[in-house]
């Protein structure tokens, strides 16, 4: 298993458990992502892996039906994705990022998995789930939101930052910085 099929694995467990728990009737439920309801969010992680994949001659096979189970379709997902970037050809193949050189796993950890975690939380806040960070997942999410810079609030990643209460715990506070109240 590569570094990045590791770090991938170790937020797809608690991303799925969320997901495990969304009572079938909640997946309507709005999100804290202007627009979407939870359904969405999971849409939404799906279509841009796979998106980002293909880019780089990954060849998930079919995409899993969100809209019939979307958590169902999440395992499914996630498990392609693990066996693929489990292979070092595909993790460690390399392009011209975003932000310069660089590989598919970096930039699928760099981004993807900071996604990941970030719209664990959208799920869950939207459906009445576990919305808890850990210490290790608010330093990832700051940690790409400093490395994102001025382009987090670029159309389709974050709203603007919204101002934290007086006195709020560091996961309101990063929450904040991403849109997100």
């Amino acid at each position: 298993m590569t570094t990045t099929a590791a770090l991938y694995e170790s937020v797809n467990r608690p991303l799925s458990a969320v997901l495990d728990a969304v009572p079938q009737d909640a997946w309507g439920e709005d999100s804290p992502c202007a627009g979407w309801t939870a359904r969405d969010v999971v849409r939404h992680l799906v279509t841009t892996q796979r998106e980002f994949l293909a880019r780089h001659g990954v060849d998930l096979g079919e995409e899993p039906d969100v809209d019939r189970d979307p958590a169902a379709a999440w395992r499914e997902h996630a498990r392609r994705v693990l066996a693929a970037v489990s292979d070092e050809a595909v993790a460690g193949r390399g392009f011209d990022g975003f932000f310069g050189p660089t590989t598919v796993g970096a930039a699928l950890e760099q981004f993807y998995v900071w996604d990941m975690v970030v719209h664990r939380w959208d799920v869950a806040r939207a459906t009445g789930g576990d919305t808890g960070l850990s210490e290790a997942e608010l330093d990832r999410v700051e940690r790409g939101a400093d490395a994102f810079g001025e382009a987090l609030y670029s159309e389709g990643v974050c709203r603007p930052a919204v101002e934290a209460p007086a006195g709020a715990d560091r996961a309101v506070r990063t929450l904040a910085r991403l849109g997100r109240g």
